[in-house]
């Protein structure tokens, strides 16, 4: 088979996650099938109620995972623990010299399905994406990201590394089988530099939420007399990272799917006066210890905003949110803020 770096960014390379069993892993899909069967009607209910508003309701019904970022955290009551934590893989405390050297730890095993034919997230998957870039750059992929993040200006993000001395790093929690409020336990997290071995900062992930924005709307304003700097990235690359993949899922928000290496809604209304889609784009993730959500709301730029220049972008409404604590559902609370300042911006 062909694996492609597309197919690794949209989760659809059959590349297994923390789960080894084929046969419990399509449990797990079936029984969150039968589950969103059930509460269907009462989503399609609330909608119909709140269709008068022209934004769309999806915190109706709670999220049954969510798949964004390194774990599917479920939307749970503090010190229920969350069986995706119950995979030892996640508590690995090996040291790896190199992305291409953590490849062994799922390098045999086999594909849980043709790559292409459906949507799994595998942390694994960006493992194997990595390495692809460590390649194509001919740099450590540690190295490359580095990089990145400086030009980016996010200087207070670096790798989760155990042994350097982190300025403000802060200490993880995680609720014990009691339901008790412990420490973390010890993890090296060099399997998975990709998929989840990074520390950052609310303030750097707003940069990083700003020059995406930056980037997808720089093309659109006319006028500008040459006043406005290129992106990061180019328009067009923005638009495909966010435009939604065929056989992809979103678990917390039927509306979406997934794009790549983000979960997307798409702009859309059926009919005047009646529910509306708003365009975002947002990650969610998570580790032993700590979960966050990286959410972009775009503004929708009037045709005069675009042709006169008067505005320069980024236009739109981010908010990320990192927490200390494990499993904790973080999109919907981001969705909710985002919506109220893109009201108050409105109404003003």
């Amino acid at each position: 088979v062909a694996i492609t770096t597309r197919l690794l960014v949209s989760h659809l390379s059959g590349i297994r996650h923390y789960e080894k069993d084929v046969a419990k892993v399509k449990e797990e899909k079936e029984k969150a099938n039968r589950a969103f069967k059930l509460t269907k009607p009462y989503q399609d209910k609330e909608q119909k109620e709140e269709g008068g508003e022209g934004i769309e309701k999806t915190d109706s019904v709670k999220p049954r995972k969510e798949h964004e970022g390194e774990v599917k955290s479920r939307n749970s009551k503090p010190g229920k623990r969350d069986k995706e934590f119950e995979q030892e893989e996640y508590y690995l405390k090996e040291k790896f010299g190199s992305v291409i050297e953590s490849l062994k730890i799922f390098k045999n095993d086999p594909l849980f399905f043709k790559p292409g034919d459906q949507f799994l997230y595998s942390t694994y998957g960006f493992t194997l994406l990595s390495a692809v870039v460590e390649r194509a750059s001919g740099q450590k992929f540690t190295d490359y990201m580095l990089k990145m993040f400086h030009d980016l200006d996010m200087l207070s993000t670096v790798l989760d590394d155990n042994e350097a001395m982190i300025y403000n790093r802060a200490r993880c929690y995680v609720y014990n089988k009691k339901g008790r409020l412990v420490n973390a336990p010890y993890v090296d997290n060099s399997y998975k530099w990709a998929g989840g071995g990074f520390l950052s900062s609310v303030g750097d992930l707003l940069k990083f939420g700003n020059a995406l924005l930056y980037s997808y709307q720089a093309g659109q304003f006319k006028n500008t007399n040459d006043k406005l700097l290129p992106g990061y990235l180019k328009p067009d690359t923005v638009a495909m990272m966010w435009t939604p993949v065929p056989k992809t899922e979103v678990s917390w928000d039927r509306d979406g799917k997934y794009a790549m290496a983000w979960a997307v809604v798409e702009k859309k209304q059926q009919c005047g006066c009646c529910r509306q889609q708003r365009h975002y784009a947002s990650h969610t993730g998570g580790a032993v210890g700590a979960s966050s959500v990286l959410l972009i709301l775009p503004e929708e730029l009037d045709s005069e905003a675009i042709d006169t220049g008067l505005v320069a972008p980024p236009r739109g409404v981010i908010v990320t949110i990192i927490c200390n604590m494990q499993s904790v559902s973080l999109n919907s609370t981001a969705l909710k803020i985002a919506r109220e300042f893109d009201k108050e911006k409105w109404a003003r």
